[in-house]
């Protein structure tokens, strides 16, 4: 069993890479993919940089030149549903593109033909992450998440993407992760911890958080390759 983790910056694959044992560093596609093994399965993991089309080409060279079976993705994400707060962890059921727009040509928001507006994440990887929460006593909680290659900021963009799109948080990778990973019928899994809210406080570190939940979510990934069979 080959698994991938990814993360979009560098601070979310380090706690990760400091968990393989024998890593070595390969360098592809303006990139370094870091390949090793952890209780006997083969992990690569790499960050794909910020963006849906930089994430795409991580993923697929996962899958393709890694020879990557499934790929588990961490990182961060805005909250759009009032009940998510800073530091609530969130698993995809569902992963959408809120910045695709082709309603010109009659297709509803974040369509393109032979497409689909929201793809669902595999079901077998979010049971495991359930378990996993329960062994860890930590909660999780499950809902779409938006993708664009924008940050949002704007709290009326956020209720329009919410409102259209059934999403609870919103992020810059993830469906585009999915589209891969759909594509090529590899099972896929995303995990973000909330960073930012609608009353998050004004004197909120990023870099703090950043580094602190980097670590728990390493915890709650690599928890979840042990349980993977395989």
């Amino acid at each position: 069993m080959r698994i991938a983790i990814m993360g979009a910056m560098p601070e979310e694959v380090e706690p990760l890479v400091a968990r393989l044992d024998d890593v070595e560093e390969i360098l592809y596609a303006d990139n370094t993919f870091y390949f090793g093994t952890y209780r006997g399965k083969e992990i690569v993991v790499a960050y794909s940089k910020i963006g849906k089309v930089f994430a795409a080409l991580t993923a697929a060279t996962l899958i393709e030149k890694f020879e990557c079976e499934m790929v588990l993705f961490t990182g961060v994400a805005g909250a759009i549903s009032d009940e998510l707060k800073i530091g609530d962890l969130i698993v995809a059921d569902g992963l959408c593109q809120h910045d695709l727009d082709i309603t010109a040509f009659g297709h509803p928001h974040g369509y393109v033909p032979e497409g689909a507006v929201c793809i669902w994440a595999d079901p077998g990887l979010r049971e495991i992450a359930k378990k996993v929460a329960y062994d860890q006593k930590v909660e999780i909680k499950e809902g779409v998440i938006a993708t664009g290659d924008q940050f949002v900021a704007d709290p009326e963009r956020k209720t329009w993407i919410g409102e259209t799109f059934k999403a609870d948080a919103l992020e810059m990778e993830g469906a585009a992760v999915a589209v891969v990973c759909s594509a090529l019928d590899v099972p896929f899994f995303i995990l973000r911890a909330i960073s930012d809210s609608a009353d998050m406080d004004a004197g909120f570190d990023f870099d703090a958080f950043l580094k602190s939940s980097a670590k728990v979510s390493a915890d709650f990934v690599m928890a979840m390759v042990r349980k993977i069979d395989g």
